[in-house]
């Protein structure tokens, strides 16, 4: 039988209908998270320089410019203190951000901006003081834009060393009370959403892929997630070395995880599949598990794609203490060997597959399990399909050993109209922390879960036509927040109530009083 319909089967509805908080495994943490570029604001204050962030957006180069930017954002900067009270009043036992580089070390590496620096221990501080556990970020799509222009960031080796010295930077001042590190967001995402496609920073790729861009989108991506690999490495053996004896904590490396399913039972598709999870996953996780990369990508890419060394593969082999992984879609792969197109090619193209995402209504870009949507208009949200996150998770377990998990980021995308009556997120957390609730049930190591967002933020992929969160965020009265009834219902569950005291799930995502 197959990996992928065994691993199916498994996913199958359980008999999981009602929970409480109560339910998970002591220590089991519930928060919810942001990022620096997307939340803090104050882009060019207090001695904050650009990012590859802000050049994209400011460029035009991201094709989106009424998206907006960050450079106010939610001004959490000014507002943090605020933010952590409400994070309070819901009860939450764990905040996730990142920290941004450019803040904290301006010139990329060297001195230390003072004023970034208390404004970190200020706000790690302000989450303790209300019992809010700090999971921290260091790398959220926002390398300083000065090593950018210096040496090309990700796509040199240089970037190893820079990296490491900002980590030790964060390590030394911010780990007697940060416990919980992670290198890089979405380490899967960012070499090909900002190398191959374009349509992330640095907002690089081939020609052909959109009109006056610059790069190789056959290449470069590969170049990054190894340099990705080195860096995180690198980070990971750091802190082992100096810091995990006295901080008694850990690093950790983040992922977009896919529910993968095969269109069909042809033995084309479910191979299909298998080569989607080699690329999703199985392209950063497989070294930092087993050494080396899948053997399908190592194949379809040779000569583009760097050769693991024996010292490297010592090197990646171990070098986490707990998967991140953000989840919000599940796709369905059929074999495609028609894609390939050296007249266009992209690091895509090495996979072979079409793939649509399952239960989807509503009109969105799907590039490499990048959504983008670029108009509220008929948007009715994100298709609920437990089934597949079950299925990820369960792929995770059985491949990689088991691995302690953090569900990093997961929520319900809805347009950010100011309507603060939000059933449908209710129903789509609900339905997601139920089938987390079947999987740790059924043996998967999950140590905790994190919504996105908070607050109605910037979006990478939908700027301020769209939103995650708990709180609305009125941009036309001084970005008042205002609470939804999501935020009611997650505070419900987390102070002890029935998680389905409002709604029932069922595994097709329909509600039912």
């Amino acid at each position: 039988m197959s990996l992928f319909i065994f691993l199916l089967l498994l996913a199958a509805p359980l008999a999981v209908e009602s929970f409480t908080r109560a339910d998970f495994p002591a220590g089991f943490v519930f928060g919810s998270g942001t990022s620096a570029y997307q939340y803090e604001g104050a882009a060019f204050d207090y001695g904050r320089t650009p990012s590859i962030w802000d050049t994209f957006l400011h460029s035009g180069h991201s094709g989106y410019p009424a998206m907006g930017n960050g450079d106010v954002a939610c001004d959490g900067y000014h507002k943090f203190k605020d933010d952590v009270k409400l994070m309070s009043d819901i009860g939450l036992e764990a905040f996730r951000f990142s920290i941004s580089w450019s803040r904290l070390i301006p010139n990329g590496r060297g001195l230390v901006n003072p004023i970034g620096l208390k404004h970190y221990n200020d706000f790690i501080d302000e989450l303790i003081s209300h019992g809010i556990e700090p999971h921290v970020t260091l790398h959220h799509f926002d390398l300083p834009q000065v090593l950018e222009d210096e040496y090309g960031g990700w796509l040199s080796r240089k970037i190893v060393d820079d990296f490491s010295a900002y980590a030790d930077v964060c390590f030394r001042e911010f780990g007697d009370r940060v416990k919980y590190w992670t290198t890089l967001n979405e380490g899967n995402v960012f070499p090909v959403g900002g190398y191959s496609d374009g349509i992330s920073p640095p907002g690089r790729c081939s020609p052909s892929e959109r009109p006056g861009c610059v790069g190789n989108s056959s290449t470069e991506p590969y170049i990054v997630a190894h340099n990705i690999l080195l860096a995180h490495s690198t980070v990971w053996m750091l802190y082992r070395d100096n810091y995990k004896e006295t901080q008694k904590g850990g690093v950790g490396f983040s992922v977009l995880g896919l529910g993968i399913n095969p269109w069909t039972n042809s033995e084309e598709d479910i191979d299909a599949s298998q080569r989607a999870a080699d690329f999703y996953f199985g392209w950063l996780l497989d070294p930092l598990v087993f050494g080396r990369y899948p053997e399908s990508i190592s194949k379809m890419a040779q000569g583009r794609i760097p050769v693991i060394s024996e010292s490297e593969s010592k090197q990646f082999k171990g070098s986490f203490d707990f998967l991140g992984v953000n989840h919000y879609l599940t796709i369905l792969v059929k074999d495609d060997p028609n894609i390939y197109n050296i007249s266009s090619w992209n690091v895509e193209d090495d996979v072979g597959i079409a793939m649509t995402i399952v239960g989807l209504k509503d009109p969105i870009t799907l590039r490499n399990g990048i959504s983008a949507v670029h108009s509220a208009a008929g948007f009715s949200g994100l298709p609920v399909v437990p089934s597949g996150f079950r299925s990820m998770l369960e792929y995770l377990k059985n491949t990689y050993n088991n691995p302690p998990i953090y569900i990093q980021e997961n929520g319900q995308l809805l347009p950010r109209d100011g309507n603060l009556n939000d059933p449908s997120r209710v129903e789509y957390l609900d339905a997601y922390m139920g089938a987390m609730l079947d999987s740790i049930r059924n043996g998967s190591n999950i140590k905790g879960y994190m919504t996105w967002t908070l607050l109605d933020c910037f979006e990478l992929m939908g700027g301020y036509y769209f939103g995650y969160g708990f709180y609305y965020v009125d941009y036309d009265d001084e970005l008042k927040r205002y609470k939804k009834f999501s935020a009611g219902w997650y505070s419900d569950f987390l102070k002890g109530k029935n998680s389905i005291g409002i709604i029932t799930r069922n595994d097709s995502g329909s509600l039912t009083s």
